[in-house]
């Protein structure tokens, strides 16, 4: 009795994590990009990268370096934003 407890646990530990996966692999829309630097504020689409706040619409200035909104792909740069790569490279320094 104890055995099946245990591999009936084990196995829904293993699908869970599989379902876990999955789900963060959905996170970005389809045709979207983050664009850091163009969010004004309260439109944020979701937290920061210097951590000060982890839900939408919680930034407090306009156009913080920090701040990302989905955009299309490859339209970030023409409305003036940023890659999460650029940022943090600004940031480090």
């Amino acid at each position: 009795m104890n055995q099946r407890l245990i591999l009936s646990t084990a196995l829904a530990s293993v699908l869970a994590m599989g379902v876990l996966s999955t789900a963060n692999a959905a996170d970005t829309p389809a045709g979207k990009e983050k664009c850091f630097g163009i969010a004004k504020a309260g439109q944020n689409d979701c937290a920061n990268l210097s951590g000060t706040h982890s839900c939408a619409g919680q930034n407090k200035m306009d156009m913080g370096t920090d701040e990302w909104k989905y955009v299309g792909k490859g339209t970030c740069a023409s409305m003036g934003g940023k890659s999460a790569d650029e940022v943090k490279g600004m940031m480090k320094k």
